[in-house]
């Protein structure tokens, strides 16, 4: 394994994409540990050592955990990559529903380019938002539950000048995150955004990994570390399993030439949907608490019922709503991003037949049979993997199960980004040497 990376670090434009990789993420990290203009480091630094972050800001632990512990802090890049990630799902979403959409889908690299821009506008919109939201909660004194905010003010000079500006800022640190992204998709290696959000998650791995060596032991940290090796080669297994089709391309004359009679075959993965549905599923269940603490209902019914059933990761009500949730995400993902109808006439239009299926509607409907019948398990393999770590909530001596480094979508990501990184690798050293990456 090593002589390939020594080969490709010897490759002098190889190289150079890695090293200019490396340094965006270094600055990136670099960011995500300057606070804000007008946030008291050292009064957050104390509010996170009191509430030993468990239940800090339960709303946004998703966010927090995309962000590599950035939002805690209120750094300048406080709300990392998750305002384009969940502007890109609007986005997405929106080609189904939108016709203007559709047909920029349909144009080809200008209309992608098109909705890119859009994307970026729409980033920028939710970061105001979010930012907005996260301000608002750090003047009022509830990002951190267990904090007194008369002792540890977060926000020492709450003026209405100064709220404006830590916006600001942080929105302008999304600004920056997104451009980091799309500068290292253009000129390093792998996905620019995919490769923050690995960054940012992987971050807080050894931190996590302390907590449980020292609240438990080297016995208890050493099954972890067991476990966590088996749930990452299972879930590389899973993310490698595809239902190939076959596919045969009938020959035909264009002037004087033969072209088809190839055979190849259609890939349908397992998990098809990918790590959206757990994105879905997560937001959906911080939504409720998130109002409750908006509308100020302290103390309500309905604040004591979101706080039991829904915001406790270890209710086995939170886990069936969270497991329901993913697979209904599941199913609605996979059917708006692959048709079966689109697929049945392209393959049509070039001349490609499913062998023993005929072409038109048998075809879709064989695919979306095929479809139907792989979704299921892919639904539930997401479903178990993200609530495997809420039943290790006592081991890791906190109350969110992010903290769980091994497990739910933190594993998703990491797994998926680093296969995806590999292979670009592999690709473009195998352009050069054909002796690859992995062997």
């Amino acid at each position: 394994m090593l002589g390939p990376v020594r080969s490709a670090l010897a490759t002098p434009d190889l190289r150079k994409k890695i090293l200019f990789t490396l340094g965006i993420v270094a600055i990136y990290r670099l960011g995500a540990t300057l606070p804000a203009p007008g946030v008291s480091y050292t009064n957050v630094q104390s509010c996170l050592r009191q509430v030993q972050g468990g239940d800090a800001a339960s709303v946004y632990s998703l966010i927090n955990l995309f962000s590599g512990g950035a939002l805690l802090q209120l750094s300048i890049f406080a709300l990392g990559i998750m305002p384009y990630i969940t502007a890109s799902i609007i986005i997405q979403l929106l080609t189904v529903v939108i016709p203007r959409f559709e047909q920029l889908k349909k144009e080809g690299q200008s209309g992608q380019g098109t909705l890119t821009q859009y994307t970026r506008y729409l980033t920028i919109a939710l970061a105001i938002l979010q930012s907005t939201g996260i301000v608002a909660l750090a003047d009022r004194g509830q990002l951190f539950q267990n904090c007194d905010p008369s002792q540890f003010p977060i926000l020492p000079n709450a003026g209405i000048f100064d709220l404006a500006v830590i916006v600001l800022v942080m929105t302008a640190g999304t600004a920056m995150i997104m451009w980091f992204g799309e500068l290292v998709t253009e000129r390093g290696v792998g996905n620019g955004m995919s490769l923050l959000i690995f960054t940012s998650i992987a971050a807080r791995i050894p931190a996590e990994g302390q907590q449980i060596l020292s609240s438990s032991g080297v016995l208890v940290f050493t099954v972890v570390c067991v476990f966590g090796l088996a749930i990452i080669a299972s879930v590389v297994f899973v993310e490698q399993g595809q239902r190939r089709i076959p596919v045969q391309y009938a020959k035909r004359m264009v002037g004087r030439r033969m072209y088809g009679g190839t055979s190849t075959y259609l890939p349908l993965k397992v998990n098809q949907a990918g790590v959206i549905p757990v994105i879905f599923g997560s937001s959906l269940l911080y939504l409720p608490d998130l109002i409750s603490r908006l509308v100020g209902t302290q103390g309500g019914a309905f604040q004591q019922f979101v706080q039991t059933y829904v915001v406790d990761q270890s209710n086995p009500v939170h886990i069936a709503l969270y497991v329901l949730l993913i697979i209904f995400f599941t199913y609605f993902y996979v059917g708006i991003t692959f048709n079966p109808e689109e697929r049945a006439d392209e393959m049509k239009k070039f001349g490609g037949f499913i062998p023993g299926i005929r072409p038109g509607r048998p075809t879709a409907e064989y695919l979306q049979y095929v479809l139907s019948r792989i979704t299921l398990p892919g639904s539930l393999y997401l479903g178990i993997i993200a609530v495997l770590p809420n039943f290790f909530l006592g081991i890791t001596g906190s109350g969110q199960n992010q903290n769980f480094p091994f497990g739910g979508t933190a594993v998703l990501i990491m797994v998926g980004v680093g296969l995806d990184t590999v292979k670009q690798i592999e690709s473009q050293l195998m352009q050069r040497r054909y002796d690859g990456f992995l062997r």
